[in-house]
């Protein structure tokens, strides 16, 4: 059984497009950036921790925990605290490519599994107005980085390089690899 050690709806969500099953039993870990701490090491972190956090309550489960950030360069976006906060970091990301992260830990009784993702963006530019308005949306207030790329931010994207899954939150496809890694113990 796969445990979902996340209360994020975007995740469920990919998770059931992937055809897995799985039960939420959310994580309430401090999700603060340590000074200096680079964002892969911050989502890794954070994963573990949050893994770790939540029990296996048999041998037979599998406790999977993902943390997603955006950065540029090294600045790290987590959520929005307001939305002048959003509006900030949405400036910031106006006509740049960012990095989005993931840091994945998958774990049973027995062996814990850590991994990255790196999906690189490309914000087009946007105006004041066209900031403004997605701000009022209400999209943004709890995204890391200030948008959601399955959303009206949609429109802003040029290209990416790297994982679609990875930007909304989860990258299915290094979890499912993960999955199939702890099973046969590879």
């Amino acid at each position: 059984m796969l445990i979902l050690a996340s209360r994020s709806p975007r995740r469920s969500e990919l998770l059931r497009a992937a055809g897995l099953d799985f039960t939420v039993r959310a994580a309430d870990v401090d999700e603060s950036i340590l000074e200096g701490e680079l964002p892969q090491r911050y989502v890794l972190r954070l994963a573990k921790k949050k893994a770790l956090a939540v029990p296996a309550e048999d041998g037979l489960e599998f406790v999977l925990a993902a943390d997603t950030t955006v950065a540029l360069d090294t600045e790290i976006f987590g959520k929005p605290r307001d939305a002048a906060d959003a509006k900030a970091m949405l400036e910031k990301l106006s006509g740049r490519c960012h990095e989005v992260f993931t840091g994945v830990c998958l774990r049973n009784s027995s062996r814990i599994l850590t991994r990255s993702a790196c999906t690189r963006v490309w914000f087009a530019p946007l105006t004041p107005t066209e900031i403004d308005e997605y701000v009022r949306s209400g999209e943004p207030m709890d995204k890391a980085g200030a948008y959601a790329i399955q959303g009206l931010a949609s429109r802003y994207i040029e290209r990416i390089d790297g994982s679609y899954s990875n930007v909304v939150g989860l990258p299915v496809d290094l979890v499912y690899r993960m999955i199939q890694e702890l099973r046969t113990g590879a």
